[in-house]
């Protein structure tokens, strides 16, 4: 769920290696803030944002967090306070401001393992 940097130039006969190569801490820090984002509950649907497949991608810098995030309807009324809800669980594990941003996609209950 983090996005990926480009790959470094190598020295020549040297394998290319990729700045965004697994780093254990950073792995850390997602699923400790996915586990804090279990707490942020959908009043409509009961279920929380991580159960529902609404958290697409943490990116994570040393300078910022950013959670970008769907709805489960385009006009959810309850979107500002979850997506408030979002920022303050994952300002818990993190110790910097985080940016909730939403994207235009559009959630499908079959993401979230759910067939009505």
């Amino acid at each position: 769920m983090t996005e990926t940097d480009s790959t470094s130039p190598a020295a020549p006969g040297a394998p290319a290696v990729s700045d965004a190569a697994f780093d254990a801490q950073r792995r850390a820090t997602e699923y400790a803030i996915l586990d804090a984002l279990r707490a942020v509950v959908d009043p409509e649907i009961g279920m929380n944002v991580v159960e529902l497949a609404l958290i697409k991608q943490i990116v994570l810098t040393p300078d910022s967090t950013e959670i970008k995030m769907i709805l489960t309807t385009p006009f959810c009324p309850y979107a500002g306070a979850m997506i408030q809800q979002v920022k303050e669980q994952a300002e818990s594990v993190v110790e910097q401001d985080v940016r909730v941003t939403l994207l235009a996609e559009r959630w499908d209950p079959r993401d979230a393992g759910l067939m009505w």
